[in-house]
């Protein structure tokens, strides 16, 4: 048997930091349930849409642009890029926001 008295050593130490970390993650995790499989397919359809909304616009402006004012250049394909980058970017900026929020709440949980 050890003695109550002695300073634990360095391992012991880490293996109850480990331990009680582990704890916290578990009761974080009871408190705020694991997001399900919708919540995720709405977020892949929500970037979906973001990309999706500005390209089809951009192409539909650049049809009527054609239609009304044709040229020698496409505003078809230049309003239907723009469109996608447009929307590409709004996608980037939402998941980074998303990654963040995340980062933040693993540093901290009580938050």
């Amino acid at each position: 048997m050890s003695d109550p008295t002695k300073p634990a050593p360095e391992s012991d130490r880490g293996l109850a930091r480990e331990v009680g970390m582990r704890a916290e993650r578990k009761i974080h995790a009871r408190k705020n349930p694991h997001p399900g499989i919708w919540l995720g397919l709405g977020m892949m359809g929500l970037i979906g849409w973001s990309v999706s909304i500005p390209t089809l616009v951009g192409a539909a402006i650049g049809i009527w642009l054609d239609k009304h004012y044709p040229g020698g250049r496409s505003w078809t394909l230049a309003l239907l890029v723009a469109g996608l980058t447009l929307g590409c970017f709004q996608a980037w900026l939402w998941v980074r926001r998303e990654e963040e929020s995340m980062k933040a709440e693993r540093e901290d949980p009580d938050a």
